[in-house]
């Protein structure tokens, strides 16, 4: 009884929230519709600091780093912004126990402001370890940020990217000469995630054995780049209650639904100081997948698939998303990369699609997918590791070039990946150059 009275007092508290005035940038608005609506209490702390200081008062406070980065902070940001004066964004990440019994990867943020007046500019400090290091911020390691640049590439979420020096910046500014991949274009290809089933919401559906009539749940951690065999299904799901599930209310006219179909996937955990944070590969078709994956629900052109597996699994894509991504990798993060909108009629296109098809279709499952892009089964799909390296190397050039990356630029952003092995990234570098040199084809 005491449970369910305690549980009771949660729906009215968090309509409260959501409904004072004093809380009123908890909620975003994209595009004119809600976004981000979670309730959290670091948003909640922030918004009523700032109401209960005086005009010229100012606050400092500890908070993690979603402040700058997700969705659900994009009003706080304008407030921040627009009524106050940031004088100070300096993040360290959690590497040296600053808080115990915090994950090490965890990141969080000294924010400081003066309210009244608007930011222009501010001074900000990313990725730091010592906090002796805010003895002399800003003086030393900060790099000014421009609020107008925020606006420029994160128009739909002001997620402030985390630029370490100008180089960040120039690189980034060459990506954004391209469309996001979440804008509309006539005539060109849209691209379009969706969710499936929640691991809890659903889980009276999960059979934890496969059998007749069943389809393999996909997880994240069951995919790597390239790769959709990392390792087996935990759970299945009987298709007829699968379909009933994805329909709702809808009549089940055997019509063709975007689980029988090859879909882009993505892991939606992805820490910016794991190994690789965009983890991506396509899903074959008659497979269901959890809520720790995103997938493509915009029946795309097949080839098309294929580029745009390869081209978020690139270095540089991921370099972007670092820049931005704290712990969750949502639709919305990309959703804001600028990707070039290549074509068949793209000679660099073509180049794309073959390798990322030879690293994809290793299985009788894609041998559909395998011969619309001109290889006559999975048979011809690279299994061994070398050459799947190479043909990962040769990608990861193509795909430089395409954003039109200098070598310094290129290897900086190799930098930025410790944690992958020196001979990937070399490899990587030297089939960039070998690109530029007409070597690749």
């Amino acid at each position: 009884k005491a449970w369910l009275e305690y549980l009771s007092e949660y729906p009215h508290v968090s309509e409260f929230f959501r409904s004072a005035k004093q809380f009123r940038n908890q909620i975003s608005v994209v595009n004119g519709k809600k976004a981000g609506t979670d309730i959290n209490l670091y948003k909640l702390f922030t918004e009523q600091c700032f109401n209960l200081l005086r005009s010229g008062g100012y606050c400092g406070i500890v908070i993690p780093s979603g402040i700058y980065t997700d969705l659900g902070t994009k009003q706080l940001r304008e407030m921040l912004f627009a009524q106050a004066k940031v004088t100070g964004l300096f993040c360290i990440e959690n590497r040296k126990n600053v808080f115990e019994n915090v994950d090490c990867r965890f990141k969080f943020v000294v924010l400081t402001f003066e309210k009244g007046g608007q930011t222009k500019t501010f001074p900000a400090a990313f990725m730091r370890h010592d906090v002796a290091e805010l003895d002399r911020f800003p003086q030393e390691g900060a790099i000014d940020i421009d609020v107008d640049l925020v606006r420029r590439l994160s128009p739909d979420s002001l997620s402030v990217m985390e630029f370490k020096n100008e180089m960040d910046v120039g690189i980034i500014e060459k990506m954004a000469q391209f469309p996001r991949l979440g804008e509309d274009i006539s005539d060109l290809w849209r691209f379009e995630l969706g969710n499936e089933f929640h691991m809890t919401g659903d889980s009276m559906l999960f059979k934890e054995k496969a059998g007749k009539g069943r389809v393999p749940l996909y997880e994240g951690k069951m995919i790597w780049q390239f790769e959709h065999r990392l390792s087996d299904p935990r759970y299945w799901i009987d298709e007829i209650e699968g379909r009933h599930a994805l329909l709702g209310r809808n009549k089940d006219a055997g019509q063709k639904l975007n689980y029988q179909t090859y879909r882009l996937g993505h892991r939606s955990v992805a820490s910016s100081t794991n190994e690789r944070s965009m983890i991506a590969t396509i899903l074959p078709p008659e497979t269901f997948f959890g809520h720790s994956l995103n997938a493509t629900k915009s029946q795309l052109p097949r080839g098309v698939l294929l580029y745009l597996t390869a081209v978020l699994n690139s270095f540089i894509c991921d370099f972007a998303l670092r820049s931005s991504v704290s712990a969750n990798l949502t639709m919305f993060f990309v959703y804001q990369l600028c990707v070039p909108r290549l074509t068949e009629s793209d000679p660099a296109f073509g180049q794309i699609v073959k390798r990322a098809a030879r690293l994809i279709c290793t299985t009788p499952e894609f041998d559909v997918l395998a011969k619309e892009v001109g290889m006559k089964s999975h048979k011809e799909g690279a299994t061994d590791p070398g050459e799947r390296a190479k043909l990962r190397a040769e990608l990861d050039g193509l795909i430089a070039r395409l954003y039109g990356l200098t070598e310094d630029e290129f290897t900086h952003i190799l930098k930025t990946f410790p944690l992958v092995p020196e001979s990937v990234r070399a490899a990587a570098f030297n089939a960039y150059r070998d690109v530029g040199k007409g070597e690749v084809k």
